[in-house]
Formats: structure tokens, C-alpha cells, sequence
């Protein structure tokens, strides 16, 4: 069985599949090992799907893991609880259950995986979005200290969100519910009916708009402190090697569907007002973007203006941050389907080398590169092994392993992408790397800054 979830919109169940398998024992895991012998001491990968905390499984056809048995690595995918009933902040339950389930997946494959033929030394954490940001929380949480060997953040930066967002969103539901906002009074309402109203009062819980969404909270226990800052300033997951990266148009999966992109387009100013709401920077921030970018559209500025924002500056500050081996990647290859482009997402079949799959060419086109997904799931494989994806790891040079680009770097297709990781006000949105020679300084406003 699946976690209770409310279907994808139209507009998105066209680019994402998301299967219903009903039943209440949802807190289940899926195994794949090349070898059940408890002397085999592989390596372990342990999967956490995205979808906002609110949508996705483990059933997700894309998120097979028959390709990492087949290459010597036991892959488990877990469940755990959405939406309202995963991530809903009452004051009669604690909070964070949908995380509390993750932990407990994490001690059971920590227990039991050397019976599957799994090293529990050599567990691995990975996962998307949502599932990037739930590992974040897992690798500087208390309880897991010791369990975990290395992990890789998709698309999806450590982060708490706001109490008072969350609140919102579970007031809300309340209200429309004529309920009162406690896990008592939702458990007894119809599990249809809680579903349908979490989906309407989350239509604008886009991470462009920033409308109220369920997240991970600040508890005192499961997460005592932020996660970005647990692990940049308080020494969380020490001897945990990380890797992590984006897509280079993360933001064309949350407009793309439904017309958002000619949407913002039309909207110009109003949307750039927007987004350095959003932001939380001056009109210099945009100004920058426009005068690195001038051929760009507004929808195009915003989405990349909002991701950096969200997810890139994040991520090189953990990276700059830790001593342990860190290593950045960037997938860069545009889909086969109009307007899509590099979107969020859209690595997972190359990742899972799961391309054959209809759910993945939903999202890729028809005619993906098999030798990329042989490039990217050989690199996670080897990260999973020994800890060395096949590239430089982070260090004072920032380099970045680009996936896909159609354009690479004709001696190793490595781009050094790095803009300054502290500075919010930095465009990191990349430009032709070779174009730009380290010591070039790039006006963005009043200000001077450099990148290499």
C-alpha cells in the first residue's frame, strides 16, 4: 500500500505518474539485492522519493532499483506518512511524524540489511526534492548519528520550514473542514474528503508562490535546530560525505504545467516584485540577472532567481561548510518535450537507469541518451561503494560535474560554476563557462563580484 495522497493535478499528472495502492499498511520498504547472503557486505543505497511531502511512493515505476542490484549495490525505497497526516502540526500529537517514519525505516535497514546481503557500514541516504530536504533533517538528526555513511541531496537543501506556515496550512483545512485544528478531530473526518481539502488549500503551494505547504518544523528532538545549520555550524553527521546538485531548469517543472511559464511572462514587473519578495533581495538582484542574461524572459530570470535562491546557495554553503568530501553535479540535459528543459525531476530515470520505463519518458521525451544514464548511475554506484563518484570534490575551486550538457567542456566535461555561496545577493545561474576566465569580475548593480 501507498500513503494516502490526493492526485496530481491534470496539468502535472501529465509529466508525473504517482500510483495508488490502497490499504493501510503504508509504512512498508521495497528490497533489491543482487546477493541475500549475510556475508556479502554491499554497499547500500536507501531511497526517499519527492513530491512536496504530500504526493509520491516508493511504487513510483521510475524508482525501481533492479539496475543498482544488477550493479552490486542492495537499493531499498521507503514509505512514509504525507501530507496533513505526515507533516500537519497539531498540539495534541508531536510533530514531524511523516520524518518519525523515516528514522525508524533508517534503524530497521541499519538492523536487518546485513540479512538482505547489505553492509550496514555502508549505508548510503539519497533522494529528490522533498526527499532531499527529509535527508538533510535524517543525517542531523540525533537519532541517526552512526547510521548513515554517505548521502546525496537531489534538487532539495537541509531546511525547517516555518511553524507559522504549517499552522496555516492545517488552520485552513480546519476551517474549510468546520473542525477544530487538532489530530483528534482530523483523524475522524472521511480520508477522501481531508485529502480532496488539502489539495485545495494547497494550490498555491508552489515553491515560486511560496503559499502555505507542509514542511519539516523545528522540534526539540527529531530536529532540535535548523538542518542547514546543524550540519554547516554544529558539527552534525560527522564522517558523513555528501553529494549533492540540481537540474539547470528546476523551476520549468513547478511553471511549465498548467501555462504558468507565459503566465509569469505576461506579468513582468509584478513578477519580478514577486520573486524578490520571494527572495528577500533588492531590485539589483534582478537587474544582475537581466544584465548576465539579456536574452532571457522574465519567466526564465524569476525561475532561476527563486531556485538559486531556494536550493543552489543552500547547497554550496553546505558544500563550503563541510570538511568532510563533498561533491557537486548539475544535470543539464533539456528534455525532448517542449519547454521543459532541464526540469526538476527529470534526472531520475537516468539516475535509477529506469528510461525505458513509460512513467520516465513522461517527463524525458522519447529518445534519452542510454550512455548518460550509464554516466550518472555509474557515478552514483561508485558513490555508494567506495564514496568516490568519478570527479574532484568540492574544494576552494568549486567544481561542479555538468551532466548532459550538450556542450561540455571538450577535456572532461567539468564547468566551475561557483559564484560566492554566502552572498545572497549573487546571480549563481550559469552562463557558457567557457566564456569567462576565473579572474573576470561580474557587475551585479553598485556591486563587483567574482566567480571561477
Amino acid at each position: 500500500p501507498t500513503p494516502p495522497k490526493p492526485p496530481y493535478s491534470e496539468a502535472f499528472a501529465h509529466y508525473l505518474s504517482d500510483p495508488v495502492v490502497p490499504g493501510d499498511d503504508c509504512l512498508n520498504l521495497n528490497i533489491w539485492t543482487p546477493q541475500p547472503d549475510p556475508g556479502a557486505r554491499l554497499p547500500v543505497l536507501v531511497w526517499l522519493h519527492g513530491g512536496a511531502l504530500t504526493r509520491g511512493s516508493s511504487a513510483v515505476p521510475v524508482y525501481d532499483g533492479h539496475a543498482f542490484a544488477r550493479d552490486g549495490v542492495v537499493c531499498v525505497s521507503v514509505n512514509y506518512r504525507l501530507g496533513v497526516e505526515g507533516y500537519g502540526l497539531f498540539p495534541d500529537t508531536p510533530p514531524n511524524p511523516g520524518l518519525r517514519d523515516q528514522i525508524a525505516a533508517l534503524t530497521w535497514v541499519h538492523e536487518a540489511i546485513e540479512a538482505f546481503g547489505g553492509d550496514p557500514g555502508r549505508i548510503t541516504l539519497f533522494g529528490q526534492s522533498a526527499g532531499a530536504i527529509s535527508i538533510g533533517a535524517l543525517i542531523a538528526a540525533p537519532q541517526t548519528q552512526g547510521l548513515v555513511r554517505r548521502a546525496v541531496l537531489q534538487s532539495g537543501p537541509p531546511e525547517a520550514s516555518e511553524r507559522a506556515k504549517v499552522r496555516r496550512m492545517v488552520r485552513r483545512m480546519a476551517s474549510r473542514l468546520k473542525i477544530p485544528a487538532t489530530a483528534e478531530a482530523f483523524a475522524a473526518v472521511d480520508r477522501d474528503l481531508l485529502l480532496h481539502t488539502q489539495a485545495e488549500v494547497g494550490k498555491l503551494s508552489s515553491p515560486v508562490v511560496g503559499g502555505p505547504a507542509f514542511g519539516i518544523v523545528i522540534d526539540g528532538d527529531t530536529v532540535p535546530r535548523n538542518p542547514l545549520e546543524a550540519l554547516t555550524e554544529g558539527g552534525a553527521a560527522a564522517g558523513v560525505e555528501l553529494m549533492m546538485g540540481w537540474t539547470r531548469d528546476e523551476y520549468r517543472l513547478w511553471l511549465v504545467p498548467g501555462g504558468l511559464l507565459e503566465r509569469v511572462d505576461r506579468l513582468g514587473a509584478v513578477a519580478f516584485a514577486g520573486a524578490m519578495a520571494r527572495c528577500h533581495c533588492g531590485s539589483e538582484v534582478p537587474r544582475g540577472y537581466r544584465a548576465l542574461h539579456p536574452e532571457a524572459s522574465t519567466a526564465e530570470i524569476v525561475g532561476q532567481l527563486v531556485t538559486d535562491h531556494l536550493l543552489r546557495i543552500p547547497l554550496h554553503h553546505l558544500a563550503d561548510a563541510r570538511t568532510e568530501p563533498s561533491y557537486v553535479y548539475e544535470f543539464a540535459w533539456p528534455s525532448n518535450l517542449p519547454d521543459l528543459g532541464s526540469c526538476h525531476a527529470l534526472e531520475l530515470g537516468f539516475v535509477f537507469d529506469t528510461g525505458d520505463a513509460p512513467e520516465s519518458r513522461k517527463l524525458a521525451g522519447e529518445g534519452a541518451p542510454q550512455e548518460l544514464a550509464d554516466e550518472m548511475h555509474a557515478a552514483w554506484v561508485r558513490f555508494a561503494t567506495d564514496g568516490d563518484p568519478g570527479w574532484e570534490r568540492w574544494d576552494a575551486a568549486h567544481p561542479v560535474r555538468v551532466f548532459g550538457d550538450r556542450a561540455p567542456d571538450a577535456e572532461n566535461g567539468v564547468a566551475y560554476t561557483a559564484y560566492g555561496p554566502r552572498d545572497r545577493e549573487l546571480a549563481l545561474w550559469a552562463t557558457d563557462a567557457a566564456a569567462v576566465t576565473p579572474a573576470e569580475p561580474v557587475r551585479i548593480g553598485r556591486r563587483s563580484r567574482w566567480r571561477g
